[in-house]
């Protein structure tokens, strides 16, 4: 499970451009694009902050986090959002549980095994 999580971008601007930020993603990432969830977050600045892209999923070589920050920020500047900030929350299979219960196992994630 991926979770790209929005703050600070424009709703409307931002559905219409989400297909195309997921597709990408999913592709830089290796997983499958039905696995990947996006939420824009409402906040309420009480100081200044820039828009930014929190993305919470299992932690992949740096090389990949680096992949898919640098296309997610190209897609960012196409669209004209200029200085996006990309933060990755790594998540640990064995703290993640559906159902209650932990994962066990992730098909679509190469040599996931559980511990």
């Amino acid at each position: 499970m991926s979770y790209l999580r929005f703050k600070g971008f424009d709703e409307g601007l931002l559905c219409q451009q989400i297909p195309v930020l997921v597709m990408e993603f999913a592709r830089v990432a290796a997983v499958p694009e039905e696995v990947v969830k996006a939420e824009l977050l409402p906040v309420i600045q009480l100081t200044p902050s820039p828009r930014s892209l929190e993305i919470f999923m299992f932690p992949r070589p740096q090389q990949t986090h680096d992949r898919i920050a640098e296309t997610l920020n190209d897609l960012f500047v196409h669209f004209g959002y200029e200085d996006v900030h990309i933060f990755f929350v790594p998540l640990s299979p064995s703290l993640y549980y559906k159902e209650g219960e932990p994962l066990k196992e992730i098909s679509w994630l190469p040599g996931f095994e559980s511990k």
